[in-house]
């Protein structure tokens, strides 16, 4: 019995057969069990920062493994304060005042989104919390009552019921805020719904809606933070949040989501407020430590090559959107042309029928990069 097979009769059927099986994975590169290679251009839903087997990350998690692995979040632990410091840098690189910021670290993206509805309803209880009707958050049960798609949504109602979703425009958001609104999500660019950049004009009304209304400005980051756009967070230069949600990126493939909380929203949790088990391991924040020093050498290289492959793109004939290394590519039939992909040795996502998006490592090359350009030629 092969792999496959015995996934499918010890796992439960959450994400269908299993396109491949992984064997192992080095720099942009993954292998299959036959050993067969394939460029990573999804890097594990965007996770894995700095492609697989990276050096700096191989020695964190080791060096960190033969000290402790995990401790209660009753005691504090190096890792964890030095990640905690690091993100206030980040912070302070895009313009805020990184000193006021505080940290909570879960395990997920949905975790972190979790945490921020939490904070929002301590803001101001019994609250309405504005999402929109394009964004995706999780799917746990709180964050899946911010996430409008049906298809998701539906089979697990009632959810949450103060949940006011809305169009993405100015004058639908207009008309949701008042005196009981305790909070807004949005994202800059809305991976889940075709890499689709939000307007600016929305973002910066949210913002001032958010201080008139005495509202969070909650910004999920979970795709789009930690580098993925050429710079720690896409929103910045657009708007300051309240509350900012992390995951994906930070740990460059292992598992941790943290929820950044900006002044007085950084004040509001309150022991016994909100807890995790695992979150904020000295491990994991042993490994996303490293991701993030890595990551500081690689902001420009985003940038520019995120740049020449949009171009290099656009001279084929596609049309694209996104930032930096988060790309959407416009096709017919984005199913089928994944599919034909992986069988040449290439893995892209298609979130929606006519868009395949590119979330490569933040360390890919052009040259990396120039046989999938002809690939994408020759099969179109």
């Amino acid at each position: 019995m092969n792999s496959r097979d015995l996934y499918n009769q010890r796992m439960m059927n959450a994400f269908g057969d299993p396109q491949l099986v992984i064997d192992r994975g080095q720099g942009v590169y993954v292998f299959d069990q036959d050993g067969k290679r394939y460029l990573d251009l999804a890097a594990g839903s965007g996770a894995n920062t700095l492609g697989y087997s990276h050096p700096a990350v191989v020695a964190a998690i080791i060096e960190q493994a033969r000290k402790v692995t995990h401790a209660s979040n009753i005691f504090a632990t190096t890792p964890q304060v030095e990640l905690a410091g690091a993100i206030q840098a980040m912070l302070s690189a895009e313009g805020y005042v990184g000193a006021s910021a505080r940290v909570f670290f879960c395990n997920s993206g949905t975790e972190a989104n979790e945490a921020a509805i939490k904070i929002a309803l301590m803001h101001k209880p019994r609250g309405t919390i504005i999402a929109l009707k394009s964004g995706f958050h999780g799917r746990t049960l709180g964050s899946l009552s911010i996430t409008f798609q049906p298809a998701i949504r539906e089979p697990f109602e009632p959810l949450p019921s103060n949940v006011l979703f809305i169009d993405p425009t100015v004058e639908a958001l207009e008309a949701a805020f008042d005196d009981d609104v305790a909070a807004i999500f949005v994202q800059t660019i809305e991976g889940e719904a075709g890499v689709e950049p939000l307007n600016e004009e929305f973002i910066r009304r949210a913002r001032g809606l958010s201080e008139r209304y005495n509202a969070l400005l909650v910004i999920d980051e979970i795709h789009t933070g930690i580098g993925r756009t050429g710079r720690w967070f896409a929103h910045s230069g657009l708007a300051k949040a309240d509350l900012v949600t992390i995951s994906r990126g930070l740990g460059g493939g292992v598992p941790i989501g943290a929820v950044i909380g900006i002044d007085k929203a950084g004040k509001i949790m309150t022991p016994g407020s909100h807890s995790t088990t695992f979150g904020g391991n000295p491990l994991v924040c042993a490994a996303a430590n490293a991701v993030v020093k890595e990551t500081d050498r690689l902001l420009e290289q985003v940038l520019s090559t995120g740049e020449w492959l949009r171009g290099e793109l656009h001279a084929r004939g596609f049309d694209v959107r996104g930032e930096g290394l988060l790309l959407g590519v416009m096709v017919e039939d984005a199913p089928a042309l994944q599919a034909e992909l992986l069988a040449r040795g290439y893995i892209v996502t298609a979130p929606t029928p006519t868009m395949i998006r590119l979330s490569p490592p933040l360390i890919i090359t052009q040259r990396e990069l120039t046989p999938f350009l002809e690939e994408m030629e020759a099969i179109i």
